[in-house]
């Protein structure tokens, strides 16, 4: 009997200390890890006519993101050897994929994708509007819906915008249109085209918080970069908080840098 109770005894104290261990404000807090990369269509840019999507693989799999927004993806195009690269990329990494065309391009398509390590829920694809008048190359805003590790519902955005400020300056306003006001936690990632101080990101600004904000790392050109132009930007408001941002650096796959970005998730 006396061993049975000693058995018994110990065994609630380990029951206790495990629940504490789990449930106590130590507890490590859950994250949410998100990419952004404009893979050029997977062409390196030192290796001339070269497409290595492995090599686009192997970056996004070095980090384990969540979340990937990538942009300048070819869709069975003859420059991309007629391979759906948002599929390839899916099979690559072992990732769910939502592709959102900007233009049709050589027998194909060309726009941007969105990679999810959870089961997307529900797509959307706008549009995005340009300068009437001044010639222009169709861009779009893919958005995915997901289920975050913490219950909680997100949409997760991917863009690549025009290099004219004109059509720039519509394209943020129009996104904040699309977002700002949606009920559900927001990330906005991609390619934007302009700088931290531009108008056009002051515009986004009045929506959405940039993961960095202060001695941001440039992320073109691939080698000696010079300027920051890829962004990820969480939507004000959000109780999800910015753990770690980074520039990878030495990554020679594509002519940007990827850019990822940690939140601790409430």
């Amino acid at each position: 009997m006396k061993s049975y109770l000693k058995f018994s005894g110990t065994f609630c104290l380990l029951c206790i200390y495990g629940l504490l261990a789990t449930a106590g404000p130590g507890k490590p807090a859950k994250r949410l890890k998100v990419m952004t990369y404009n893979i050029h269509h997977g062409n390196p840019p030192a290796k001339a006519g070269v497409i290595d999507l492995q090599a686009i693989a192997d970056v996004i799999k070095s980090q384990s993101p969540d979340l990937v927004a990538l942009q300048e993806l070819d869709v069975l195009t003859q420059r991309g050897g007629q391979v759906d690269q948002v599929k390839k990329l899916a099979e690559l990494t072992g990732m769910y994929s939502f592709f959102s065309k900007g233009i049709d391009f050589e027998g194909g398509e060309y726009g941007v994708a969105i990679l999810s390590r959870f089961k997307i829920n529900r797509t959307e694809r706008f549009l995005l509007p340009s300068q009437e008048g001044v010639k222009a190359e169709q861009r779009s805003l893919a958005i995915v819906n997901v289920t975050l590790p913490n219950g909680k519902s997100m949409d997760f955005a991917c863009t690549h915008l025009d290099l004219k400020n004109e059509h720039r300056m519509l394209q943020v306003t129009e996104i904040n249109k699309i977002l700002g006001e949606r009920k559900t936690e927001v990330i906005l990632a991609g390619d934007l085209n302009l700088t931290s101080d531009t108008p056009a990101m002051g515009i986004l600004e009045t929506r959405f918080s940039r993961s960095c904000t202060e001695n941001c790392a440039p992320t073109i050109p691939e080698v000696n970069p010079t300027k920051e132009i890829d962004f990820i930007l969480l939507k004000k408001g959000s109780s999800m908080k910015v753990s770690d941002h980074q520039v990878l650096q030495n990554i020679i796959a594509s002519d940007h840098l990827p850019v990822v970005a940690t939140y601790i998730l409430p």
